[in-house]
């Protein structure tokens, strides 16, 4: 029987297994992740595409695409009422009935999940009616305030305009007026700024951190920019190829990586004041070589080791397990000493 979780835990993901099957081949997709969710704090789950963070989240809302399905491992959430329940495990029914008013997402980009045939106000209303019985009217009447909390300018008189009629950043804005109109316990953010530009994503952010404060939701904050992760986050999780490499504290990860990987995303990571030398010249960035290998061919041992310099014989015959290399800081790396 799975250990109940603590009582100022939300979320529990454990050993959760993701398989993409057909005829020829299975895709690991996400194979054994493992971390918690507190009450009240945001953990950013990080790593390039094809590591599998977003399969983790749609495996958590249960909204995976035909061949995907979860073959293993537990999603354990605690519910408004206190119950416990394993979300791998719920019905359809029961998916149905948390999505939208205890659990909510939103995703990268708005114009491909709103509805360019109807306007904002209704989506939104549309959202608080089918968890709701209240009238149109009173719906729609929540719908504007819900774009108030977001802060669209006249937001009002915004509900009737169409998606199209609205920025990128305010089609955002509505995407998080639309995910928290049943104020949800947990959302699930997907990408959220990376398709806006810099000014707007720190507005996104600002706008979650106070949301955020003022809900008291947890937020599970999905990307690959460690840069908006040291804004949002106070846990990381460092994925690569559908596994957790390393999991932190975001200061002692920032600070002190103890995988390869992380060192490396940090280093290719523009920073400002990192990256002006003493004479006023600016450091180059470092790439990681090679790329993410095919999560159906994937090589032997550590699955980093063919990009890693610090990669030694053993790394490519044996797969390493999470070692602990500090308070509440995991490291899936054989060689973590040498960091």
């Amino acid at each position: 029987m799975a250990e109940p979780l603590a009582p100022d835990t939300l979320l529990s993901v454990r050993d959760l297994q993701t398989h993409f099957v057909s005829r020829s081949q299975v895709a690991k997709s996400v194979d054994g992740v493992t971390f918690d969710l507190k009450r009240g704090e945001t953990v950013a789950v990080v790593g390039e595409s094809g590591s599998g963070k977003s399969v983790t989240s749609l495996s958590i809302m249960r909204l995976l695409a035909h061949p995907g399905r979860i073959v293993g491992g537990e999603i354990l959430y605690r519910d408004r009422k206190g119950g416990v329940r394993d979300l791998a495990q719920a019905s359809p029914r029961e998916m149905r009935a948390l999505r939208g008013t205890e659990i909510a997402m939103i995703f990268q980009e708005p114009m491909t999940s709103l509805n360019p045939l109807f306007t904002v106000g209704d989506q939104i209303a549309e959202m608080i009616l089918v968890h709701e019985r209240i009238g149109r009217a009173a719906a729609m009447d929540r719908a504007g305030e819900m774009l108030e909390l977001v802060e669209i300018p006249a937001a009002r008189r915004r509900l009737h305009d169409y998606p199209h009629h609205m920025s990128g950043g305010m089609r955002q804005r509505v995407m998080i007026a639309l995910a928290l109109a049943n104020k949800p316990s947990l959302l699930i953010a997907d990408e959220p700024t990376t398709a806006l530009d810099v000014t707007i994503q720190a507005q996104i952010l600002d706008l979650l951190r106070k949301l955020q404060r003022e809900m008291g939701m947890s937020i599970l904050f999905i990307t690959h920019n460690l840069g908006v992760v040291a804004e949002i986050a106070q846990q990381v999780v460092v994925m690569y190829a559908g596994r957790v490499v390393e999991q932190a504290p975001v200061r002692d990860l920032f600070a002190r990586p103890k995988h390869p990987y992380t060192e490396g995303l940090l280093a290719s990571t523009p920073n400002a004041a990192r990256d002006i030398a003493p004479d006023g010249t600016r450091r180059p960035l470092v790439p990681i070589p090679g790329s993410v290998p095919s999560i159906t061919a994937l090589p032997p041992g550590c699955t980093y080791a063919p990009r890693c310099r610090y990669a030694a014989p053993k790394c490519t015959t044996t797969v390493p397990p999470l070692f602990t290399v500090g308070p509440a800081h995991l490291s899936r790396c054989l060689r973590h000493e040498l960091l």
